[in-house]
């Protein structure tokens, strides 16, 4: 396994902000005092740098922040179990001192409680910016990338593929809902809170494997020089966005840490170590990152598909002949819109179906080139039966779109 390099020490920050639309911050506590497992809290001071310093055996031990980051000199008082009669008391007066504290670990430590789950730690070799606009685009860098690999692992969730383009992003967008994001300080590091549940925990297992994967496989092609190390790694996850999202983050530094720490109250899944050892990237891997993506791309087949969809927009040059149309895919494929050119005769019942407000049904094959965005070979269109409530809807979108579809109310 390829070792990196030491993390950045943590800086200060905003408060993280939620994934999910509707919510302006980090959620209340949802362990207090009265219920907090004094082994989750020496598990979260343990793994943010808190050093144990003696204590009484078998009732408390004692804690104090990393060295040099707290002048107050906190100490925590953290009982072995909830059997002690002092236990809440103790946990009551554990959390007032790290919230007092001015070390940034114990604000760490505070939000992994407020938000238990599982943690992904980003961390990029760069040099602190030197203006305000220059952090400010490497947090934006940082944050991208980060959400790029969660989105490739949600993606990766539903099935291996070397190249993904537009399929299975609306579930896993779904899926990236409850997460939350930390600050990102100096465009240096960023932790992502994922919830331990059907949504969270198969995204943070699928991108742990994917990245090891991606890491063995850049070895193997470094010191090889062959590409079939990428190619068995598809099974594992890799694909071309995870090989893009890595090399946008370590494009432009010394180089990419990722760490993950599952939830102390969860335990590590089935499967896995308790403490995953980090994966490093450097700019030395990034020839066969990209020769890999490339590779990807080329070789993902088309995808024969007969699908029915909503006709958004229609364009030709000319009255006659044939014409453009996108659908919004109703069904059929997993990718939002398509785009696909129909002869005159199967242009003009694309556009007498969108007129009395139904979806049509037609074949063809998804070309993987341009992300599964194209149908070619498109034919048989033919229109399709729906609910009342359903034509009112897409009547409505026809007077939302009525420039585009001017030529197909002509001459038709």
């Amino acid at each position: 396994m390829h070792r990196p390099t030491e993390p950045h020490p943590p800086g200060d920050g905003d408060e993280p902000t939620p994934a999910a639309h509707g919510r302006n911050g980090p959620p209340e506590p949802t362990d207090p005092a009265g219920s907090l497992d004094p082994l989750v809290l020496g598990a979260l001071l343990a793994r943010h740098g808190w050093r144990r310093r003696g204590g009484t055996p078998g009732a408390y031990s004692r804690w104090t922040p990393p060295d040099g980051t707290d002048t107050s000199r906190t100490s925590l008082l953290v009982p072995e179990s909830r059997t002690n009669p002092d236990s809440a008391d103790l946990l009551a007066e554990a959390l007032t001192a790290l919230e007092r504290s001015p070390a940034p670990s114990a604000r760490d430590v505070l939000l992994s409680l407020r938000v238990p789950g599982d943690e992904i730690h980003w961390w990029r070799n760069v040099p602190s910016p030197g203006v305000p606009a220059a952090a400010w685009a490497a947090q934006e860098r940082l944050r991208a990338g980060a959400r790029a690999m969660l989105l490739v692992a949600a993606i990766a969730a539903h099935g291996p593929a070397g190249y993904h383009g537009a399929r299975h992003r609306r579930r896993a967008e779904s899926a990236l809902a409850g997460l939350l994001v930390g600050p990102a300080p100096d465009g240096r590091e960023l932790t992502v809170f994922l919830p331990v549940g059907p949504h969270g925990r198969p995204v943070a297992t699928a991108l742990l494997r994917a990245l090891y994967a991606a890491r063995d496989a850049t070895d193997l092609q470094r010191a090889t020089g062959g590409p079939e190390a990428f190619a068995s790694a598809v099974e594992a996850g890799v694909c071309q966005e995870l090989t893009e999202a890595i090399s946008t983050l370590v494009r432009g530094s010394a180089g990419l840490r990722v760490a993950l720490h599952w939830s102390p109250a969860a335990g590590p899944p089935e499967g896995f170590a308790a403490r995953p050892d980090p994966v490093e990237f450097t700019p030395g891997d990034l020839p066969a990152l990209r020769e890999a993506g490339a590779r990807y791309i080329r070789d993902e087949p088309s995808m024969p598909v007969r699908l029915t969809g909503a006709v958004v927009r229609m364009r030709r040059e000319e009255p006659g002949g044939a014409g453009v149309v996108q659908l919004r895919v109703l069904a059929g494929a997993e990718v939002p819109q398509v785009r696909a050119v129909l002869d005159e005769h199967d242009y003009r019942l694309a556009g007498h179906a969108h007129l009395v407000g139904v979806p049509v049904r037609v074949r063809g094959r998804l070309e993987s080139r341009g992300g599964f965005r194209r149908l070619i070979d498109a034919c048989g269109i033919t229109p399709v039966e729906v609910d009342a409530g359903e034509r009112d809807r897409l009547l409505k979108s026809l007077h939302a779109n009525l420039d585009f579809f001017g030529e197909a109310c002509g001459e038709g």
